[in-house]
């Protein structure tokens, strides 16, 4: 069995609370849309869901340089 293989099925604890984070920021923004908080609420779904997307794309990196440039796209996607 590959590593790769071995990984994806152990427990990806960085993908589900990014996943969570996710939904939290979904709900969250639309708690700002009743408040009539459009502009703020879609930059923040935008930039909120696209941490899950990037880390779930370094899964997929090519190399381990490329696995840890990926994950800090994700994490200046948090500050």
């Amino acid at each position: 069995m590959f590593s790769n293989e071995l990984i994806m099925k152990e427990r990806n604890v960085i993908l589900e609370l990014s996943f969570q984070f996710a939904l939290n920021i979904i709900a969250y923004c639309e708690v700002l849309e009743e408040k009539r908080r459009f502009v703020i609420s879609q930059q923040l779904l935008k930039s909120g869901t696209s941490v899950g997307a990037n880390i779930r794309e370094a899964q997929s990196a090519k190399s381990k340089i490329d696995f840890i440039h990926k994950l800090k796209i994700a994490s200046n996607s948090l500050i």
